[in-house]
């Protein structure tokens, strides 16, 4: 089985790309920008990433992510366990406290409309952002992944929103998450993703 996934490496869909690798699954990639004809033909609201999977189309990485990994038995704990529930909260929280808050700073910053947009925000969200990762690096402790030993969903978001967060020059204050995020971009499915 190949999957395809569509859209640019530069949005959530490199998620969605290196959970693919992680897995070691098949996969076609089209890199269609956001809101164009063949995305749109595929995601109503134009959004990237699109996985297909025969005649389903996928959105949201995360959906996506935890499709592939339920499905194919990786990068997650098993559905109706103690550990999965953990897991999901992980997901939840970095979903609710890093994406979002990286998500509303980039709306205000080019997405908005101009006469939308209040770019004092941003300093706030900043603020925010800082404190949403010391409280992430507490609740994980002694890794070196978000659930101990393995390496899950939570963990690729957190870390794509850690490269985000650099590129939007969001503070970058605490070393325990440096650290975290150095150690999942060196792994070799994120580099092949990377340099593809």
């Amino acid at each position: 089985m190949t999957y395809t996934v569509i859209g640019t490496k530069t949005s959530r869909t490199f998620r969605v790309l290196w959970a693919l690798e992680e897995l070691g699954l098949d996969y076609a990639w089209n890199d269609d920008v956001p809101r164009s004809d063949a995305v749109r033909a595929l995601s109503p609201n134009g959004k990237v990433p699109v996985l297909v999977d025969g005649d389903t189309s996928l959105t949201d990485s995360t959906a996506i992510m935890q499709y592939l990994a339920d499905k194919h038995g990786g990068l997650t704990f098993a559905a109706g366990t103690i550990e999965r529930a953990k897991q999901d909260g992980f997901t939840h929280f970095v979903l609710d406290e890093l994406d979002a808050t990286l998500w509303t700073a980039a709306r205000h910053s080019f997405i908005l409309p101009k006469d939308k947009r209040v770019p004092e925000v941003k300093d706030s969200l900043k603020w925010e952002f800082q404190l949403s990762v010391d409280e992430l690096m507490r609740r994980m402790g002694d890794g070196p992944y978000l659930m101990g030993d393995t390496m899950t969903v939570a963990d690729i978001i957190a870390a794509h929103c850690g490269n985000w967060a650099f590129t939007a020059k969001f503070p970058q204050d605490n070393a325990d998450f440096a650290a975290y995020c150095k150690r999942l971009r060196s792994r070799e499915a994120f580099q092949r993703v990377k340099n593809a």
